[in-house]
């Protein structure tokens, strides 16, 4: 971006005022959507004294790069290059606890969000009337003509409707990703913010205790100027998880809820691959050749379902830290199945022993898997997608 002297002047200056409004611009592989939306921010908070914050979840497109490059010629730019950690609603946290702005934003880098609309919130919330105002894409006046998706704007309403009904957050849009709020009141309660798989505005005026004063502006909601949505298959998976932890996080962890979850989808997986061999291999046969077909068919069914729990979690219950790539997956792969060996053998052994003492086999299977699971969630926690993971 070639910004012009005067341009660059005013920027500077901008920095000597006290600071008025934070934007934080959550991103993935958005670098050709920065340069243009700095420009409209600017454009559009003419006389406001504003920094943004790009909060990049370590884009390939090198993204971080493109805000480091602008910020040298234009220093209300800041950017955030988060590694190993991912996710719209943790980068919108940690954007907002990173600006000393006394009041701060959160607004998409794709131009769906409409930088007009900026002023117009900040002195609803500078006169005292308002503690939050926000953009809603279907309140009277809103529009969704050009964003051309019906078919997401049906799955938006009802993604609407279920907040409004679990979480009693009366507004029009609460999965608006365009609000802006005071930051003390943002940074009072950061800490209870699930900041997982949730929009970050339900998650906030659910998370108060007090009830805000809600300030709702019509929003001519845009298709995206560049790039691909960061919304992918998990997405409905990932609003369920928040409403969740809205429920039933301080009781059993999320993380530990969702590994529990799908070791129990597992667990019919597991049941059906046992079911099938032994039908082809059990036979009606000796007492003794059925518990030797069992001994092989559990260790496959385990395997199998322990596959098949490996890259379910690694797409839903660790998205954000997710392994990609053809040699990452398979070498997080090796390390599932190491961290779950002994659940592996403890599962088969303790089976089969039930099984030789005459317990059927499908509940003998069932036990088996109950007494591996705590230990492969605790192990493959740290050692696959922790610390010492392949990511």
């Amino acid at each position: 971006m070639n910004m012009p002297q005067s341009d660059l002047v005013q920027a500077v200056d901008a920095v000597g005022k006290p600071l008025e409004l934070a934007i934080v611009l959550p991103t993935f592989n958005e670098r050709n959507n920065l340069e243009t939306l700095v420009e409209r921010l600017d454009a559009a908070l003419q006389g406001i004294a504003w920094e943004a914050i790009v909060v990049d979840d370590n884009s390939p497109d090198g993204t971080a790069d493109m805000a480091r490059q602008i910020s040298l010629r234009d220093p209300r730019l800041r950017v955030i290059q988060r590694i190993g950690r991912r996710g719209l609603s943790s980068a919108a946290i940690e954007g907002m606890c990173a600006t000393a702005s006394p009041v701060v934003a959160v607004m998409d880098a794709d131009h769906q969000h409409d930088p007009k609309l900026l002023p117009g919130m900040l002195r609803a919330i500078q006169s005292g009337e308002y503690d939050l105002s926000y953009a809603s894409r279907f309140c009277e006046g809103a529009s969704t003509e050009a964003w051309n998706r019906p078919d997401r704007v049906k799955a938006s309403g009802f993604a609407n409707n279920l907040a409004r009904k679990v979480t009693g957050v009366q507004l029009t849009d609460p999965m608006s990703g365009f609000f802006m709020l005071r930051t003390e009141t943002l940074r009072a309660d950061a800490h209870r913010l699930s900041g997982v798989g949730f929009k970050i505005l339900l998650d906030i005026l659910a998370t108060v205790e007090t009830p805000l004063r809600v300030k709702e502006f019509p929003l001519d909601f845009a298709a995206r100027a560049e790039g691909e949505s960061k919304l992918d298959r998990t997405v409905v998976f990932e609003f369920l998880v928040g409403l969740y932890d809205k429920w039933l996080g301080r009781i059993i962890p999320t993380r530990f809820a969702l590994f529990g979850t799908i070791g129990a989808v597992g667990v019919i997986v597991h049941m059906a691959v046992l079911s099938a061999f032994l039908t082809a291999f059990g036979g009606p046969g000796m007492k003794g050749q059925l518990v030797g077909a069992f001994e092989v068919g559990q260790t496959i069914a385990a395997v199998c379902a322990m596959t098949f729990n490996f890259f379910l979690n690694n797409a839903l219950t660790y998205a954000d830290k997710r392994l990609t790539g053809f040699v990452p997956l398979m070498r997080g792969w090796a390390k599932f199945a190491l961290t779950c060996s002994v659940g592996l053998t403890a599962n088969v052994g303790v089976s089969a022993i039930l099984v030789h003492y005459g317990i059927h086999e499908y509940p003998a299977a069932l036990v088996g898997v109950v007494m591996a699971s705590v230990w492969n969630f605790a192990l493959s926690s740290k050692f696959v997608w922790g610390k010492y993971g392949a990511n």
